[in-house]
């Protein structure tokens, strides 16, 4: 038995047309550890910009009810030619309830209820999931729940991963976001010191209010001089970047090497021996990343996806993690949303422009049923 339902898809051609739909889609009945999930919310994400919007141009896009098609730019054409042609679903996350599951024990013991999820097509009136990938809400409702994966998980991976590369401290670009937020209270139970770096005032009032200890605002004259201040005091040579364009991150670098080699007892024309990393999740900013030559040969930039570190991690890791966001799901884990939209509104003009700009604060949710 099969079920019927809306779900976005989007195609790139080998043109450069971007195209962006609603559809009809037919699910399959669940199978093994399989459920099928009546998706009730799921949020738009800055993982999701990149197969759903990427850097195409949506201010001369042609927009119908529904469906709109935008032309993808050169490098970025190129640069995605593997997608060429292929009919795509998106959105990696979300919440709603369990309406039918697979044999397996594990998937049906989450009959009829809510869950979160991570499909892959949360972006849908239903999706398949695994079991082992769901998260029980309780009493939660579904928005409470949808944002309960990609940025709480991402939060506590940064935090396993200076753990286990041997880290007391971390620098976190963009600091000011949902997903920021959400490390700050992290740090701030386990006991790792943050270095937050933001870009407005109000970004620096909001973190302090909540706990921030370090908080420096790289719009000011002296925003080099306050981050080797607090490289200095927190000895932070691991940081997290989700701008990765231009040089958030050449800047970060050159900071941590200058408080790096004025601790050091003779000049070496390599540079300090202190390893400096930053690992970059994110686009927010779409030009090239800019290095410069300026910290010494003793570093290291990464890109940092989360799935990869959940593999490294191991399922004890990951089974902790989990349970640590249900248990604090309206806590350390909320998350809140500009606006509500169902299939047909979140391909408008005005909800496209305003949700791919990632502006701190102003997430969209994706409501498929209303």
């Amino acid at each position: 038995m099969t079920t019927t339902g809306k779900q976005l898809f989007t195609t790139l051609d080998v043109g450069g047309a971007l195209t962006v739909e609603i559809a009809d889609a037919t699910f399959p009945e669940p199978t093994g550890n399989q459920v099928l999930v009546k998706m009730e919310a799921a949020p738009i994400n800055p993982s999701d910009l990149a197969i759903l919007t990427s850097a195409a141009d949506f201010e001369n896009a042609e927009y119908s009810h529904g469906k709109v098609v935008a032309q993808m730019p050169e490098p970025f054409l190129s640069g995605q030619r593997g997608r060429h042609g292929q009919r795509l679903p998106a959105g990696n996350e979300g919440a709603g309830t369990v309406i039918a599951t697979g044999d397996s024990d594990m998937a049906k013991a989450l009959m009829g209820q809510r869950v979160s999820c991570v499909p892959g097509n949360a972006f849908s009136q239903y999706a398949i999931a695994d079991a082992m990938m769901c998260l029980p809400l309780g009493d939660h409702s579904a928005e409470a729940g949808a944002s309960s994966f990609v940025n709480p998980m991402t939060a506590l991976a940064f935090v396993e991963t200076a753990r286990m590369e041997g880290h007391e401290a971390i620098i976190h670009l963009a600091a000011a976001s949902n997903l920021g937020q959400m490390l700050n209270k992290i740090c701030i139970g386990d006991d790792m010191k943050l270095v937050n770096i933001v870009r407005k005032q109000e970004h620096v009032d909001l973190l302090k209010g909540l706990g921030a200890k370090y908080v420096v605002n790289s719009s000011d004259d002296d925003y080099m001089k306050q981050l080797r201040a607090a490289i200095d005091e927190t000895d932070a040579y691991l940081g997290f970047d989700p701008i990765g364009g231009g040089q958030a991150s050449d800047g970060v670098l050159k900071a941590m090497e200058q408080v790096a080699s004025s601790k050091m007892d003779e000049f070496s024309r390599y540079g300090s021996n202190q390893d400096k990393k930053m690992y970059m999740y994110g686009r927010l900013d779409l030009g090239p990343t800019i290095l410069t030559p300026s910290y010494g040969l003793q570093w290291t930039v990464s890109g940092f996806l989360l799935t990869p570190f959940l593999a490294k991690a191991g399922m004890e890791t990951v089974v902790k993690m989990r349970t640590r966001v249900q248990q604090n799901l309206t806590t350390t884990f909320a998350s809140h949303y500009k606006a509500k939209v169902n299939l047909e509104e979140m391909l408008t003009k005005e909800a496209i422009l305003d949700y791919r700009q990632m502006k701190t604060g102003e997430k969209y949710l994706v409501t498929p049923h209303s």
